[in-house]
């Protein structure tokens, strides 16, 4: 299938075939008709299936059929979690409009919101935003929703993961009741589809790939290492592997700035990215690792979300997560475009029951290695670390000093329990310091 096919306009054709795309990826495939003929639409896709061309695409074909190039208010609005997506996503629609006589701007959090405003006033048919500013700026009275015509609520896993609901319903009710409503998000759990029964109405339901499946592009491996060694290992596999653009995935915060200075002392370019970073810190650590000059970033879970790192070869969970979605998410961000990758996590005794759960999820039982002077310890506990402990690592021979995270969680019922606990922990990007900003 083409794009010509889809029925998308010539404006828009020239501007696909400008960046030398010729045949629509299955989101965009499946995606694009329903919209087109004006239906809510609920769509399940990785980020790096094109899921954003999904919903780009046919929204400035529906604009632009229908201009408004005098006063221009905003008629389309896009929500994303964080910042980097909001910066892609208005990328995309940039890209996209080019030949078309549509105006879009994108706002967020961490920067000076007196251009955003100043683009707003001049009129602008399209807003790509997070939650926080966007609220920000409509309660002064600096935007107003009253004539959105299409709502896209993007990433809305992470949304709720990062405790956006609140805003998300705040949004809702500053838009006109009759608009279309576009939902896209990685999983269909029982909270997205409660989310979408309040946003979409009798909406088509999409999906690009099976729901909670890893890339078969994608080579899984895991090494068990002793808590204390894994710094050692991974910056050994690093250097002796002469890998050029690694990304790393820590718990917390502290964790990515504590590992990121101890790789930089053993030679390695790195940077960490999280939400206590500012704006501009976040971008020039992007760039570095896009352009070859930054080896290694390493990043927490809701800080990569939405990255667009094209081509990416190796993904590395120096700590896996507890909740097992979050690996598929993590392991997504390589083996895109039929590109091959490789993902490797890094399993001390505590990530034992976590391993376990992320296999169930996966399906797949994924294969071990132990690497010649980082053996696990065979005394270590393999229970995992609940809330408010600090248990010393027993092994502190190589690479120790990192301390072990206090934010896991405690076997199945336990990390369902503190599910929210671990998400909203000062060691996580927290929603204050992610969009508000």
């Amino acid at each position: 299938m083409s794009f010509k096919l889809l029925g998308l306009s010539e404006p828009i054709l020239k501007a696909i075939a400008k960046k030398g795309y010729t045949t629509p990826s299955p989101i965009q495939a499946k995606a694009i008709p329903p919209v087109l003929d004006g239906y809510d639409v609920l769509a399940s896709a990785q980020t790096g299936t094109g899921k954003t061309a999904g919903f780009t695409l046919p929204m400035l074909h529906i604009l632009s059929e229908n201009p408004k190039e005098k006063f221009r208010p905003i008629r389309a609005l896009v929500l994303t979690p964080t910042r980097e997506l909001a910066a892609q996503v208005y990328a995309n629609v940039k890209e996209y409009s080019e030949f078309l006589n549509l105006r879009s701007t994108v706002i967020f959090g961490g920067v000076n919101q007196k251009p955003q405003v100043a683009n707003i006033r001049n009129g602008v048919d399209i807003l790509v935003a997070t939650p926080g500013r966007l609220l920000d700026l409509c309660n002064q009275g600096a935007i107003s929703l009253k004539r959105v015509e299409m709502f896209v609520l993007d990433e809305a896993d992470r949304m709720l993961d990062m405790g956006f609901l609140r805003d998300i319903e705040r949004v809702m009710k500053l838009m006109p009741e009759k608009r279309q409503n576009l939902m896209f998000s990685a999983t269909f759990s029982k909270e997205i589809k409660k989310l979408a029964f309040t946003i979409l109405k009798n909406p088509v339901q999409v999906e690009a790939t099976p729901e909670n499946t890893a890339v078969e592009a994608i080579s899984q491996k895991v090494y068990r290492v002793a808590k204390g060694l894994k710094t050692g290992l991974i910056i050994k596999l690093i250097s002796e592997g002469n890998w050029k653009q690694v990304l790393v995935f820590t718990r917390t915060k502290h964790g990515a700035n504590n590992l990121t200075k101890k790789m930089i002392a053993s030679g390695i370019t790195a940077a960490a990215i999280h939400g206590n970073k500012s704006q501009g810190a976040r971008t020039k650590a992007l760039k570095g690792f896009k352009d070859g000059t930054v080896r290694v970033m390493v990043a927490t879970d809701i800080a990569a979300r939405g990255l667009d790192i094209p081509l990416l070869p190796h993904v590395i969970n120096f700590e896996i997560p507890n909740i097992s979605e979050d690996y598929v998410h993590r392991i997504g961000r390589t083996g895109r475009a039929g590109a091959n990758g490789v993902a490797i996590s890094l399993v001390s005794a505590d990530e034992t029951s976590f391993l376990r759960d992320i296999q169930k999820l996966i399906g797949e039982k994924l294969p071990v290695e132990i690497m010649e002077g980082f053996e696990p310890d065979p005394n270590a506990s393999t229970a995992p670390i609940k809330p408010g402990q600090n248990r010393q690592p027993r092994n502190k021979s190589k690479g120790s000093g990192d301390k072990p995270k206090s934010n896991s969680g405690s076997g199945n019922g336990g990390r369902n329990r503190n599910r929210n606990k671990s998400r909203n922990s000062g060691g996580n990007d927290r929603r204050s310091n992610n969009s508000r900003s």
